[in-house]
């Protein structure tokens, strides 16, 4: 109970520091935007147990910043959902009685909540299903706040599994071919990389001068577990060209071995590979509403499945994906794939003499 004492004292401390105020709903303030908005939900003092699980996810499960914060979300939610039941002034006085007290019924009821009050999406949903599953299990089994376990049997919603959006072949060559001005060579990287090798945006930011080796690199993917992406002749090739404008930098500078710069000489970040990215989407007349950095990822799979012809469990290992199921989703056929594949069927031609023969139109 002292971690609780402690903790207790430094979250009034925190709300102390806000005027007492609790921002457990993300409204609009006069010169706030709704990311700062966003980020005063995100402050809020969660209970000391909720506090101590993120802390376990980020350190020992090795959970990127990213996930962190969702799951940091996803359970200010929960706790407000049941903060307003137990008519509490602040979310972090839900003790070790009240989650104790937690049914599966309660689960069901706040699923229901967020689809029926806050119309979420199943998808939605079934991300805060898996958070809930995640939160619970780590206080039976590890904080071993509860006896028993009311999310074990938590069922995820039904999601229907959508085709993910890709530039076909043509459209990805348009992209590349609309590379001029400014930063040319750096940005002409950018893309061959994510549309030869399917990395994701933070992967493609943490590149390394240093992990660049025959033909080879090392990235950084989620959960900080590193994997080799292989390069082939164009990103080899654009990386060589890239190189030799990049600015040079004094042993000093910590971004010295980054290998994507800023106009700044810093390690470039995501929103300006973002921006990037749509400024040149928009140039080669493509959707920019409709594609994006993480939809060249979605391409390359695709590129690499419908062309290339790699097995499902080599696409994984490219990806960088942890379940099969997930990579599953790339290895979706065009119209024309199908047509080709029912054409090739051995008993295609069978009885076209006798067809001919009758001159029956079929």
């Amino acid at each position: 109970m002292a971690a609780q004492t402690t903790h207790t004292k430094d979250t009034k401390d925190m709300r102390d520091s806000n005027d007492k105020r609790d921002p457990t709903a993300p409204k609009e303030a006069d010169g706030q935007t709704e990311k700062e908005n966003r980020q005063a939900y995100l402050d809020t003092p969660l209970p000391y147990y909720a506090e101590e699980f993120l802390i376990y996810q980020e350190t020992i499960r090795g959970k990127s910043p990213n996930t962190i914060r969702e799951y940091r979300y996803d359970l200010l939610m929960f706790f407000e959902y049941f903060n307003k039941r137990e008519k509490r002034e602040f979310i972090d006085e839900l003790d070790d009685g009240f989650i104790r007290s937690i049914t599966l019924t309660d689960l069901y009821r706040y699923i229901n909540y967020l689809s029926k009050d806050r119309k979420q999406k199943s998808t939605t949903r079934a991300r805060k299903v898996a958070s809930l599953r995640s939160f619970f299990k780590y206080l039976y089994s590890k904080a071993k706040i509860i006896t028993k376990n009311p999310a074990l049997d938590l069922e995820s919603p039904k999601i229907t599994k959508k085709l993910p959006v890709y530039l076909e072949l043509d459209e990805s060559v348009r992209l590349l071919g609309s590379v001029k001005g400014e930063n040319d060579k750096r940005d002409y990287c950018i893309l061959t990389l994510f549309l030869n090798c399917g990395m994701r945006l933070s992967e493609l930011c943490g590149i390394n001068i240093s992990s660049i080796k025959e033909g080879t690199l090392k990235v950084l993917g989620k959960g900080d577990k590193e994997r080799t992406v292989y390069l082939n002749g164009a990103c080899m090739r654009a990386i060589e060209d890239y190189l030799k404008v990049r600015p040079k930098l004094d042993e000093s500078s910590k971004d010295r071995d980054a290998l994507f710069l800023s106009e700044r000489k810093q390690r470039i970040s995501t929103k300006t590979v973002q921006y990037a990215v749509k400024k040149y989407i928009a140039r080669a007349g493509l959707d920019t509403a409709k594609y994006s950095a993480h939809k060249l990822r979605h391409t390359a799979a695709t590129l690499m499945y419908k062309y290339g012809e790699v097995d499902i469990r080599a696409l994984q290992e490219i990806l960088g994906h942890e379940s099969i199921s997930t990579t599953e989703i790339y290895t979706h056929v065009s119209s024309g794939m199908l047509a080709d594949a029912v054409s090739k069927n051995p008993l295609a031609d069978l009885g076209a003499d006798n067809a001919s023969d009758s001159g029956e139109d079929i």
